[in-house]
């Protein structure tokens, strides 16, 4: 099973946001030296592979030439490979490639780009898996059927800013589609609004983070699972967990303000929450999930217990008017949220927006009659449809307008969440309240080595407004910085310097850009390591509706 082939991206012929970076090319786009890089490898095929009885080899990101290669030497009998809407084109070449080198194999189709027609897959495969992989796999294979809790693959990410590693996060799929059926949402109508726990109790997870902290003590966690605080039995089992176990957590989580509304900040506190992944959308959009408490007293709230948020709002909805957007980016950055995306509204294969739009004959003219072009061009950065208000350049030039904007006036994502850390710091501080008390000593050591970047960010800082709110945050570091610390902040400091200069030339010259190829063999000794849980006898894979 294989990722798309490298290299990818926006500077080899791909989408604008197409790659292997989603925090570097779409949410700190506009940031230069302080984007945050960390490379995203295809997880569900190495997920998939941890669960099959099958010998499987897995390849992330090869060049065509290791993809050849591995073909011809491995006599496999089926060849997968994952995809998205906007890779198709990376698929079809991946296919004739297949078709060539060892054409007596299946072929398997997998990823969100088996939303397209099937007339259009059958082209390129001949299978193709819609849904949750590990048991359309199995079926596939022969093999017997594995119920939730699967084996969960240990997956490590680097973080590093200006090329220098910040921090290692462990990556815990807690599960698959949402039940909030946004009408834009792929993930949501993918999985027909039904929500499968791979992870489906809270000891689950737990056990997962138990094996993270094994090999590092000090990971922080993704949890991959789009809403995943609207399971508030799982979330509260995690709860008391660590609570027994009086561990200190580090947990960004994908949370909606209707999930959000349900926990006070002391419990998501307990649970080890320090980031969510919000969407703020639009004002007037009126999806399900926005109904809760007020947004400026949850985002004050998060920001006040040094919780860290991004926030996602959409551009191009069928009310707005450019005034609209601006007013609604002026509510957002009042909000300071500690990181923002903008996404233009896009509709892709089998969500209601995208029926909506094919039955009013709305797409782009250009676009109208070519679905290959479509499908390349659904990455989230290119306006596909006739707007009731605004042309789709217009609404093009608004969403680079917003990330610009967004960094102008609020500096970069890596510095705000040093002054979240900080302002977390400040209201924990001394609280009888044990987890309070862990997470404030655990802010108050972050936001130290983050402040390591102050200077810099203050010399090339967009704005004087940016440049006043740093030189604030440096003093409120500095009150609290023993000497000794201080000198280490100095010292990381003057490093950072050289450090951006090197990386920005890196980036200019377009040297080690992309990823190095991964490859693992499951059935050797030497495979990723993996977590097996346990399994009762009976297991509910699919819920869906409300949350528990």
């Amino acid at each position: 099973m294989s990722s798309v082939a490298a290299p990818l991206g926006p500077r080899h012929g791909d989408g604008v946001a197409v790659g292997y970076e989603l925090l570097h090319a779409q949410v700190t786009r506009a940031q230069g030296v302080f984007s945050p890089r960390a490379v995203h490898v295809q997880y569900g095929i190495d997920y998939i592979a941890a669960n099959l009885d099958t010998p499987v080899t897995t390849l992330h990101y090869p060049s065509e030439r290791d993809f050849v290669r591995e073909l011809q030497t491995g006599g496999y009998t089926h060849v997968g490979i994952s995809f998205n809407l906007s890779t198709s084109h990376r698929m079809r070449r991946m296919s004739q490639l297949v078709r060539r080198h060892a054409p007596d194999a299946t072929i398997v189709l997998g990823g969100y780009g088996t939303i397209q027609p099937d007339e259009e897959l059958a082209k390129h495969g001949d299978v193709w898996c819609r849904g949750e992989g590990v048991a359309f796999m199995r079926d596939l294979l022969g093999e017997p059927v594995k119920m939730p809790p699967f084996n969960h693959p240990l997956s490590v990410s680097t973080l590093k800013v200006m090329g220098l590693p910040f921090s290692q996060t462990g990556l815990v799929f807690g599960g698959l589609g949402c039940v909030n059926g946004c009408d834009f949402c792929t993930t949501s109508h993918y999985f027909h609004r039904r929500h499968i726990k791979l992870l489906p109790t809270g000891r689950d997870v737990f056990e997962v983070l138990q094996a993270y902290r094994e090999l590092d003590p000090d990971m922080e966690f993704t949890v991959l699972d789009e809403d995943f605080l609207l399971d508030r039995r799982r979330a509260m089992e995690l709860r008391e967990l660590v609570m027994a176990h009086e561990m200190r957590l580090d947990l960004f989580v994908f949370a909606s303000v209707r999930a959000l509304s349900m926990y006070t900040p002391q419990e998501l506190v307990e649970i080890g929450v320090g980031g969510v992944w919000v969407g703020y959308e639009g004002t007037r959009a009126g999806y399900k999930k926005q109904q809760g408490r007020p947004i400026d007293e949850l985002f004050a709230d998060l920001r006040r217990h040094g919780i860290l948020i991004l926030a996602s709002m959409i551009v191009g909805l069928d009310y707005q008017t450019p005034e609209i957007v601006r007013a609604e980016l002026d509510g957002l950055l009042a909000l300071r949220p500690t990181l923002s995306q903008f996404l233009i509204y896009g509709p892709t294969p089998g969500t209601p927006l995208g029926d909506r739009i094919e039955a009013e004959g709305r797409w782009r003219p250009d676009l109208r009659d070519d679905p290959e072009r479509r499908w390349r061009l659904s990455d989230g950065f290119t306006c596909l449809v006739t707007h009731p208000h605004m042309a789709p350049e217009e609404i093009e030039a608004l969403q680079r307008w917003c990330y610009t904007e967004d960094y102008r006036r609020l500096g970069p994502a890596i510095l705000r969440s040093v002054e979240t850390w900080q302002t977390g710091y400040e209201h924990l501080k001394g609280s009888p309240i044990p987890a309070f008390s862990r997470r404030a000593e655990y802010l108050a050591r972050k936001g130290a080595v983050g402040a390591a970047l102050i200077p810099i960010a203050r010399a090339l800082a967009p704005s004087a407004e940016v440049r006043r709110d740093l030189g604030d945050l440096n003093r409120r570091l500095r009150a609290i910085a023993p000497l000794g610390v201080r000198a280490k902040v100095a010292l990381l400091g003057a490093a950072s310097f050289p450090a951006a200069a090197i990386a920005a030339m890196a980036r200019k010259l377009d040297v080690n850009q992309d990823p190095r190829p991964v490859r693992s063999d499951w059935a050797s000794a030497d495979h990723p390591p993996v977590v097996t849980l346990a399994r009762p006898e009976v297991t509910q894979a699919v819920s869906g509706g409300e949350a528990a």
